[in-house]
């Protein structure tokens, strides 16, 4: 499925881009529609770090992104590098001790923490305890009057904290930011919002994200955590961007899910699941997709059996993995090259999805062949592969129930 991420730029009093601010998007239409504070904020967390890449969105420069109280009390913005993004807060957030705490913390870490919305309602421009951490004041140019402007950017001044002029439209409005101090600029003057657009596998299995969590908080065995995500296609598609966007593309190459779990280390992990599993919430869930990530799972653990079967030295997770992202393209609607192109997969295991021949692309003809009850290949695969058909069913039949039963499970779990 298509997803989408906006980004408008910041410029200083030069038109030199320095920072970008990201909004969500549901689609192309330039406009932020009705949705819940947090979820907008996890949706553009996911398609800019995982599933665009930030780098190639804001070519390396920082991003401005508004996190809600919820997501701050989370420890939220630590995911992220302090060169990433600028920590946006609404004047809205009322300044518990809480959020005055990570205000403090997110400082002595390097963050830069913006004010956003800044009008001056009641005549109350925040607390002094929270405009200490302040380094960035955003002051929107349509909504506030002059006379509001000169009581802020007075405000500003005594604190040493910058100035960003919000929704400039003309060239006076530009102008007059410019003559009273203001160092960086955003606004339909320089440039709209820019919609970028990639690709998602769309989720199924989301109804059990706050078990996984769950599972996470009172386990330590990576072997169990690891047999849980890699049953969900959408989960295990987005670790491995994450692998991806984590370490080098050339050195690290992996085989399988398990590997990105181990990889990745349960803190990392953890740090996600919750921004997942808010993005998903309440979301209707793709019922479209249904039968094919059900193909895909039996096709997982046919491609494991099968390897277990053949005792051979490549891991079963390795094959349960070429099962498990073999529809990629039918989930997406985008080509399988393209989709595996920003996966650190293993040449051998990026090959098989490709469709290049290769002893893992085997197994995966095989178990195709039992799917079109292609009798013919069925018998010239398993001779091949020194498997009995006997056996192969016996895996079939395993595997559709097995399959089968995580389907009803997850039923069970949204019901």
């Amino acid at each position: 499925m298509e997803v989408f991420v906006a980004k408008q730029p910041i410029l200083n009093q030069k038109r030199e881009h320095i920072a970008y601010e990201l909004f969500y998007r549901s689609g192309l239409k330039n406009s932020f529609p009705n949705i819940d504070g947090d979820r907008a904020t996890a949706d553009v967390i996911i398609n800019s770090f995982l599933n665009i890449g930030i780098e190639e969105l804001s070519n390396g420069k920082p991003c401005f992104i508004n996190f809600t109280k919820k997501l701050l009390l989370l420890g939220l913005p630590t995911y992220f590098k302090p060169q990433e993004i600028v920590v946006e807060l609404s004047e809205a957030t009322f300044p518990t001790e809480e959020i005055l705490a990570i205000c403090s913390e997110l400082k002595s870490l390097g963050y830069k923490i913006a004010l956003d919305n800044v009008v001056l309602k009641n005549g109350n421009l925040y607390s002094e305890q929270l405009i200490q951490y302040i380094d960035i004041i955003k002051v929107d140019f349509l909504l506030t009057s002059k006379r509001t402007r000169r009581q802020i950017e007075k405000r500003a001044n005594e604190r040493g904290i910058k100035l960003l002029a919000e929704k400039i439209e003309t060239d006076e409005a530009f102008a007059e930011a410019k003559k009273y101090h203001y160092e960086l600029f955003q606004g339909y003057f320089f440039a709209e919002p820019s919609i970028i657009s990639t690709y998602d596998i769309p989720t199924y299995f989301f109804a059990h994200y706050e078990q996984l969590h769950e599972i996470i908080l009172n386990e330590t065995d990576m072997d169990v955590i690891s047999d849980f995500i890699e049953k969900d296609v959408s989960l295990s598609y987005k670790l491995l961007k994450l692998v991806n966007s984590q370490y080098s593309r050339t050195k690290h190459k992996i085989y399988s899910v398990k590997q990105a779990v181990m990889m990745l280390g349960l803190m990392e992990i953890k740090k996600w699941l919750y921004v997942l599993s808010v993005r998903e919430k309440d979301k209707a869930k793709n019922d479209c997709a249904k039968e094919v990530v059900h193909l895909s799972l039996t096709r997982a653990k046919m491609c494991e059996s099968i390897e277990k079967l053949k005792k051979k030295k490549k891991a079963p997770s390795t094959y349960f993995t070429l099962g498990l992202f073999s529809l990629m393209d039918k989930l997406t609607g985008v080509p399988m090259e393209k989709m595996i192109e920003n996966l650190p997969l293993h040449d051998d295991l990026s090959d098989a999805l490709s469709g290049i021949q290769n002893p893992l692309k085997d197994v995966l003809d095989l178990v195709t062949a039992v799917e079109k009850a292609h009798w013919v290949g069925i018998r010239e695969k398993c001779r091949d592969l020194k498997i009995e058909e006997k056996d192969l069913f016996k895996i079939y039949a395993e595997s559709l129930t097995w399959s089968e039963h995580l389907m009803k499970k997850e039923s069970q779990w949204v019901l």
